[in-house]
């Protein structure tokens, strides 16, 4: 690998991570936006309000210096508030021009609250910017420079008119509100934004070097996991989880974007689980996905994952335990249980081949010696 490619790719692993960094337990938003707009492609986040989606759009076009457009839909929206209103001067003289400045056609990275509220004239317009990114308005054909597409809904379309609106987002991420163990931090992270501490982005890297990241996708090499690949399709087949042709091919992009941003040049395992935003239809179906690729897939993030469920439920043993003040019978269960998690964590630590799950499972394994410590104490031995 160059030194130019290298130092590309620890800036866009640096966007991610930039991109994350006020918002409390949002690393897999950052990580999928990311993926968008490395590959190019659209992306659509399904959540309730108020879990940041907008924030983290807009943080992107800062943090690669894009023209940026915002807009929430109502089934009342004109297309003129979206793509510019008509010019009447060059109107009487019988020319059809949309004003743009400052609207969609003129921006890079779009954010479209409530997407799917789009009527029947703002549909088919969106279809050909976001598949063909020219705008056809009446006799005009004005090519755009959008790149991503980053839309939100708190629902999944059932409406057949929507459907082929739904299927131009590659990625589809189901966003879910913090976990309870991260309201104190969200707390904090909430009140320094509202106070003003995290300001304006500075870019990280510009559309220069988000289009060479995209070029460089289809240098990856991919021979490693092109059959693991079609095995997950034919899993995947097999629980009723029908992917497109036409997706099936494009996930190609999502694995090697995926490997851009961890700053390799070769796909593994691993960016097989972008499959989880990429293969779903909707959150029951998202829900099945990653639990077929956490059981198929011998990832570092499964570990990763598993061991944050562990050391959760440590320290939340461990709260009880403190509070006992007498000998109880379930300590020795307690006893029992931990020493098994003790050695199942071992293992994780002895069978990795990633330092990063392995210094993480030593972290969690230094807890479980201290409640198992703890339990002794109390048990007398």
């Amino acid at each position: 690998m160059s030194k130019g490619i290298s130092e590309l790719l620890h800036l866009a692993h640096r966007f991610v991570e930039e991109l994350g960094k006020p918002f409390v337990g949002r690393e897999e938003e950052a990580r999928a936006i990311a993926l968008s707009i490395v590959s190019g492609e659209h992306i659509v986040l399904v959540g309730e309000p108020g879990t940041a989606k907008s924030a983290m759009a807009r943080r992107a076009a800062e943090l690669i210096n894009a023209r940026f457009f915002k807009y929430l839909l109502t089934k009342f929206t004109e297309p003129d508030e979206l793509f510019g209103p008509l010019d009447i001067n060059a109107l009487k003289k019988g020319v059809y021009v949309r004003i743009t400045t400052n609207k969609l056609p003129e921006a890079e990275i779009a954010f479209i609250d409530e997407i799917f509220n789009a009527n029947s004239a703002i549909l088919n317009m969106f279809l050909t910017i976001m598949n063909e990114r020219i705008l056809y308005d009446g006799y005009n054909e004005i090519k755009v420079p959008l790149w991503t597409m980053i839309a939100a809904s708190n629902r999944v379309p059932d409406e057949p008119e929507l459907q082929a609106l739904y299927d131009r987002f590659l990625y589809r991420h189901f966003v879910k509100p913090v976990s309870e163990d991260k309201w104190m931090d969200l707390l904090d992270a909430v009140w320094k934004i509202e106070a003003g501490f995290y300001m304006k982005a500075e870019p990280v890297l510009s559309m220069d070097h988000i289009r060479h990241l995209n070029k460089l996708l289809f240098e990856v090499d991919l021979s490693k996991i092109r059959e693991k690949l079609v095995k997950l399709y034919a899993i995947l087949e097999d629980h009723g989880i029908h992917i497109t042709d036409r997706r099936k091919g494009k996930a190609l992009k999502a694995i090697a974007a995926s490997a851009l941003l961890d700053e390799r040049m070769v796909a593994t395992e691993d960016d097989l689980l972008v499959l989880k935003i990429v293969a779903p239809r909707d959150r029951e179906e998202s829900e099945q996905v990653t639990a077929i690729l956490m059981d198929e897939i011998k990832a570092s993030e499964k570990y990763l994952r598993e061991l944050a469920e562990i050391e959760a439920n440590v320290r939340e043993a461990k709260q009880y335990i403190m509070g006992i003040t007498e000998f109880e019978p379930r300590l020795v269960d307690y006893l029992r249980s931990f020493e098994s998690v003790r050695d199942k964590v071992r293992r994780i630590a002895e069978e990795t081949g990633d330092e990063v799950v392995r210094r993480r499972a030593l972290d969690v394994l230094a807890e479980i010696g201290d409640v198992i410590t703890l339990i002794r104490r109390k048990l007398g031995i």
